[in-house]
């Protein structure tokens, strides 16, 4: 009897063996088919799907860009890159603001500071240059390099203007206000003309110093500059 249960279980596996192939050829002809299908869906559509990256922008400049003693989500990078989200772009802006830097100090770490994949850049500097007194023309010499170099990488630049204190004299002020529309009709580049506009001599935007904007002063200036943002960043999809 225990030797013909075991001959019967022999013949069970026998019988079972072809179908059990017949299963494994089914498997691999249903794996077949499956990439045959997807082949022939990304043959149609030409290549198989690809996702684009965030534009990728660097904010650079002083510390009105870098958000002097405000936390790094209240600076100004950190505020534009959310206002642009919200406004539906993808978009990805390196806070590249650097307190106390003048035109000069931009112009030495440009280079490292921009990254290859950047394609613009939001350039904010002078304020420390007019502070300090510096020659309107070495302000312009400066800006000029920063935005030429740029330009030879393929990186477009929006510039924000800066008005010089008025106690300066007007002889100097009147040519360090007027560097920024020259180079921007230089160079072909978009400007916007005064980057504290709605915020300068606003105590309550302001921190005591007077000079640089709280975390709501910063909120004021990326509304004033998103549609400028925005109409400048289209050129660069």
């Amino acid at each position: 009897m225990i030797l013909q249960i075991r001959a019967t279980g022999n013949d069970a596996i026998r019988r079972f063996q072809p179908r059990r192939a017949a299963i494994r050829h089914l498997h691999r002809f249903g794996r077949s088919a499956v990439a045959a299908l997807f082949a022939l869906v990304f043959f149609m559509m030409g290549s198989p799907p690809s996702y684009a990256a965030a534009l990728k922008l660097v904010a650079f400049g002083d510390s009105l860009t870098a958000g002097y003693q405000l936390p790094q989500d209240a600076s100004f990078a950190s505020q534009l890159e959310k206002a642009l989200k919200a406004k539906g772009h993808d978009v990805e802006i390196i806070q590249g603001g650097v307190s106390g830097d003048t035109t000069a100090d931009g112009l030495a770490r440009l280079d490292w500071t921009v990254p290859a994949d950047a394609k613009g850049v939001i350039l904010e500097l002078g304020a420390n240059d007019a502070f300090r007194g510096v020659a309107p023309e070495t302000i312009y010499k400066n800006l000029d390099t920063m935005i030429t170099r740029l330009r030879a990488r393929n990186v477009d630049v929006l510039l924000a203007g800066m008005y010089a204190p008025r106690n300066m004299g007007e002889l100097y002020y009147k040519a360090f206000d007027g560097n920024y529309p020259a180079l921007a009709k230089k160079h072909g580049i978009a400007l916007y003309p005064f980057f504290l506009d709605g915020i300068a001599g606003d105590a309550k935007l302001n921190l005591p110093d007077g000079i640089h904007p709280t975390r709501e002063g910063v909120a004021i200036i990326v509304q004033r500059m998103l549609p400028a943002v925005e109409a400048w960043i289209g050129g660069l999809k």
